[in-house]
């Protein structure tokens, strides 16, 4: 099948390179000229295990291609992808300017082809408010008219970055919204090769299949909220939550998937479609007070933890309270990325509490596997950030983990101890014993935990 992806993006490139895997013929789109010629020359521009190696191997072949030119992208595809981003502001609104100049674009092409065309298919994949596909089927008839053929489909994406490839070549599901049944028949026969394992292709309505993706993610982030409330109360009253959260998964009615105690949840799904829940309650009269209270609990969560650093350090949290006690502390990180496995620092908690202790006074230095350049560019000059674990925790009075990394779980305690000015460790991800840290003589902050002061 002839595919084009508009956008070169996470989800543009990801969708676009597995479809070339098995056997597709695939353009990707983009306005961006250096990231064209990257893209050529097989630089991949985003950080996900095992994609610059299959972009490789299906350029070579000639399934996959990339181009500049809209005209040869859209002629002849059969189905036409939408990937391009959809930023939203702080409360929810989603910018659909991107969506608008795609289908516009599109419409251009489809008009100067004329009536005669094989009907394509336009398939909006990126998450977008529900009613914004059917609103851009309506953009582009007003824009070709009634005689020229083209059809609409919305399929969202549920692909996690950092295990991208396997959720694309083995997905729990494919969901489509379809109009007509044909459209459903092309996209089985497009999604065949990767639901052999047994896993189901959803056919539904538009609207429906635009609200799926925001209520999986929305309910995955409630879930991450819900375990980080829970924490907190086991540290009122002197629970662990490790052992709370063992007693309580073992119900096979809640499993354990994303109960992990921690800093809250980041990146550029969760946040965004959490709130883009609550503004599309906001706009339909329907107050949506639980996404309200899961967005609220993760923000806090953030302030929650930067509070044990300020409390360490002699000082109180709020204007200027702090400053006495973090003025001229060196405060470590260990990881900066919102999750491992990627680059992508986009609302990650180690951004704010770095932010944060900066703003009280002390100096921060940083280290992450991957995310060192994004971190570089999106921080500025007021942070160091280091090529090496052991040398970000030199002279630091405090080191705050802020992602689970596995090269983070499993350090050189006796190196740490001796580099540091201080052997305190925050870890926001509870990637340590209690005992081992207690035993290692370091002063030992976690979440939903008890705090350890070391032996001496």
């Amino acid at each position: 099948m002839k595919l084009t992806m508009v956008g070169t993006g996470y989800v543009g490139l990801v969708t676009g390179v597995c479809f070339s895997n098995t056997g597709n013929n695939v353009t990707c789109l983009d306005v961006d000229p250096r990231k064209i010629e990257k893209l050529k020359k097989g630089v991949c521009p985003i950080y996900e295990p095992g994609l610059e190696e299959m972009m490789e191997r299906n350029y070579k072949a000639g399934r996959l291609h990339y181009t500049l030119d809209k005209q040869e992208a859209y002629r002849d595809a059969e189905m036409i992808f939408i990937c391009v981003g959809t930023p939203s502001d702080e409360r929810g609104h989603t910018d659909l300017k991107y969506i608008h100049s795609a289908a516009d674009e599109i419409a251009d092409v489809l008009k100067a082809l004329g009536p005669n065309q094989k009907t394509k298919v336009i398939v909006m994949k990126s998450t977008v408010p529900v009613g914004t596909t059917l609103s851009v089927r309506d953009r582009i008839r007003d824009r070709v008219g009634p005689s020229i053929p083209f059809k609409v489909a919305d399929n969202p994406e549920f692909l996690k970055e950092g295990a991208a490839i396997d959720d694309f070549m083995k997905p729990d599901r494919v969901v489509v919204g379809i109009e007509d049944e044909s459209v459903g028949e092309a996209f089985k026969q497009l999604y065949d090769p990767f639901v052999r394992n047994g896993h189901p292709i959803y056919l539904m309505d538009v609207p429906s299949a635009e609200m799926v993706k925001y209520c999986a993610n929305n309910f995955l982030a409630t879930k991450i909220s819900f375990i980080n409330e829970m924490a907190n109360l086991c540290e009122a009253y002197g629970a662990d939550i490790n052992r709370v959260r063992e007693g309580m998964c073992s119900d096979k009615r809640i499993g354990n998937a994303f109960l992990y105690p921690g800093l809250g949840y980041g990146g550029s799904c969760f946040p965004k479609d959490t709130l883009a829940c609550i503004m599309m309650g906001d706009k339909c009269g329907i107050e949506a007070k639980l996404s309200k209270s899961v967005h609220d609990v993760n923000q806090k969560q953030r302030d929650r933890f930067f509070d044990k650093i300020v409390a360490h350090f002699g000082g109180k949290t709020g204007v200027g309270g702090g400053a006495a006690g973090m003025q001229g502390k060196k405060i470590a990180f260990w990881g900066i990325a919102f999750k491992p496995k990627t680059d992508d620092i986009r609302e990650a908690p180690a951004l704010t509490l770095m932010r944060k202790a900066n703003g009280y006074g002390a100096t921060c230095t940083a280290f992450d596997p991957v995310a060192n350049e994004n971190a570089r560019a999106e921080l500025g000059g007021n942070f160091k950030i280091v090529d090496d674990m052991y040398e970000a925790i030199k002279d630091a009075d405090a080191l705050v983990i802020s992602t689970d990394w596995d090269e983070f779980k499993s350090p050189d305690f006796a190196k740490v101890k001796s580099l540091m000015k201080s052997p305190v460790i925050f870890d926001g991800r509870n990637l340590y014993r209690l005992a081992a840290m207690e035993e290692q003589g370091f002063t030992y902050h976690s979440v939903g935990r008890r705090a350890v002061a070391g032996k001496r």
